[in-house]
């Protein structure tokens, strides 16, 4: 078992009694369920032993198409250019019958980014677009349409909360860039440091949560682009795995599949998030990417739940899907790590 850090070195420590209450949490917390744990700070409540096991061999929740909750209703927003031709046109002539249809297979996350952290999640899929026809620098998400929300604002927020919230760390990426041109990858990248500063972590061989406490940092950037390079403080691209299933089975097929080649080194992303296809929307007209998604939940978290993480060539590490918050899913990842630990039996 690691050795526990020094009362000099326990963060969110202050004086004897501070000391005292922390040290007694992490006794409790080693003997209960990691389920149990307090979901908003539950990296800061591991049991010591987990502290120098690097990041990309523990069990991480995180969250697919995370800013997808303020996707713009008003109408005013154009479709994302991803989208088929025929879908755009539609949405030109027809938008009050093709813009509800869109929002319902799009939204895949209802809960704030606030409301995601201080659930549990630790890794956030971020997709950056530049809406076409704005003169402005401003980005926004996308899936489908855009955000009302910018880049900028979420980034913030996200800040915000890591400064109540010391011991906890998260895993931004930075993906499927759409619309940036050299200036506005920069211009994207001046607005991470400024707003994250010295809780950037720069790139290292092993990242572990006593040496990440120790040093102050709290944030991993993930970048798509290979401006990363030029950059200390961005990493490169973390892979994703997608099934691009829409049965849960079959992802579960294609992911065992996977696994027997052995999990990538470093950091990765499971994505058990479901893909609807034409034939299924055409087949279940009235129902939308949540009802997809929550009636598969069942199977999918009892498969989650017989995962291991570590480095190992069938280990998972980061598992991200849709609708984070509804269910277990948050906990049942966390859960994971006990296989991690070398509990007495």
């Amino acid at each position: 078992m690691a050795m526990a850090l020094s009362e000099a070195t326990l963060p969110n420590a202050s004086g004897d009694h501070g000391n005292s209450a922390l040290k007694k949490s992490l006794k409790d917390s080693s003997k209960m369920s990691l389920r149990d744990l307090p979901m908003d700070n539950w990296m800061g409540h591991l049991p010591c032993e987990l502290w120098d096991i690097p990041l990309c061999n523990l069990a991480i929740p995180g969250s697919h198409n995370a800013i997808t909750y303020c996707l713009d209703k008003n109408d005013h927003s154009p479709m994302d250019l991803t989208q088929p031709d025929m879908l755009q046109k539609l949405d030109k002539y027809m938008k009050p019958l093709i813009r509800p249809f869109v929002y319902k297979w799009a939204v895949a996350q209802e809960s704030s980014v606030k409301e995601q952290l201080d659930g549990g999640v630790r890794y956030c899929d971020l997709r950056i677009a530049h809406r076409p026809n704005d003169s402005s620098t401003d980005l926004y998400f996308y899936h489908g349409v855009y955000t009302t929300i910018t880049v900028e604002t979420v980034l913030k927020e996200i800040r915000e909360w890591l400064d109540g919230h010391p011991r906890e760390v998260v895993i931004l990426s930075f993906s499927h860039f759409l619309g940036l041109n050299q200036e506005l990858h920069s211009s994207l990248i001046s607005t991470i440091k400024n707003v994250f500063s010295s809780k950037l972590c720069p790139k290292t061989e092993a990242v572990t949560l006593r040496n990440l406490w120790n040093q102050g940092h709290q944030v991993i950037v993930s970048y798509e682009h290979n401006i990363s390079n030029r950059h200390n403080d961005l990493w490169s691209h973390i892979p994703y795995w997608w099934a691009n299933k829409c049965k849960a089975e079959a992802l579960i097929e294609e992911f065992e599949r996977r696994k027997q080649n052995g999990r990538p080194g470093g950091f990765f992303v499971m994505g058990i998030n479901l893909t609807e296809d034409l034939k299924y929307i055409c087949s279940h007209p009235t129902e939308s990417l949540k009802d997809m998604v929550m009636s598969t939940n069942p199977t999918l978290l009892h498969w989650v739940g017989q995962q291991r993480p570590g480095a190992n060539a069938g280990s998972v590490n980061i598992i991200a899907g849709d609708f984070v918050t509804e269910g277990s899913f948050i906990p049942s990842v966390v859960g994971l790590n006990e296989n991690l630990m070398n509990r007495a039996s």
